[in-house]
């Protein structure tokens, strides 16, 4: 569904991205993971043609981003990790706006739209300006224009920011019935528990690189961590000396 190869992508002379190969296939929920400033974003929003990659290839349901990128970007849906939103458009017509962009409307996207709004509690709100909503309600909107015209890849940077308990578990639900059905996601996460409880895959980038890759026990393997869970796995590529560092500042 999501085929990656030597990915690469430099800004001067630092190369954020270094040669990532990467296979997600229909019907998976993938976790990308890494340390800040190690490469996921970045590498999230070549996924979605948001950045025009360096060097390599993308393809989303067999389309080629670089060479057909309307193609690609028209089986994709992408929920950044902070809600920049048409503030002047109300709930529903934001959702209605995002659906024309990928040529849906009449009956079965009102209907939709209206599904989602009242699965995330903004069905009150929906015809109110998105002005008026708190940071919490713009996630939780953003959210549904991902999903309002059925992608068949969503990719997601950071989906749990600002939502609420019971935002995150409808969102955790939502993912996890959404792949059932066929589709793909791939999110970043720094909520490690999240990404160990749902995702069939994940791989952990590191400085550009993807350092491992595969289920839970292939990490253990990779890494030879025993039984040990995500955040240990994590930390032994990631931060192994944090907590050195930790009593090194306290004793000083």
């Amino acid at each position: 569904m999501i085929e990656i190869s030597k990915l690469v992508k430099r800004y001067g002379d630092f190369t954020a991205v270094k040669g990532i190969d990467l296979v997600v296939p229909r019907g998976e929920l993938f976790g990308f993971l890494g340390p800040n400033g190690a490469g996921k974003t970045t590498t999230l929003r070549m996924m979605a043609g948001i950045l025009k990659p360096t060097s390599g290839s993308i393809r989303v349901a067999g389309v080629d981003l670089i060479a057909d990128p309307a193609g690609a970007k028209s089986k994709l849906g992408f929920i950044p990790d902070r809600p920049f939103i048409y503030e002047k458009l109300t709930g529903a017509e934001f959702l209605r706006f995002v659906a024309g962009l990928y040529d849906q409307k009449g009956d079965d996207v009102e209907h939709r739209a209206r599904e989602l709004l009242a699965l995330f509690d903004l069905e009150e709100w929906r015809d109110e300006l998105v002005e008026s909503y708190s940071h919490g309600m713009r996630q939780k909107l953003i959210i549904s224009s991902a999903f309002v015209h059925r992608p068949e890849v969503i990719i997601v940077d950071e989906p749990m920011v600002g939502l609420d308990p019971k935002a995150a578990r409808i969102l955790k639900d939502l993912f996890r019935e959404y792949t059932h059905r066929g589709h793909t996601i791939i999110f970043s996460t720094h909520t490690l528990e999240v990404a160990e409880s749902l995702c069939d895959r994940l791989a952990i980038i590191v400085h550009g690189e993807i350092k491992a890759y595969g289920t839970m026990s292939d990490l253990r393997q990779q890494l030879e961590g025993g039984e040990k869970g995500l955040e240990e796995l994590f930390l032994r590529l990631t931060g192994e000396n944090a907590a050195r560092d930790l009593m090194d500042v306290l004793d000083a």
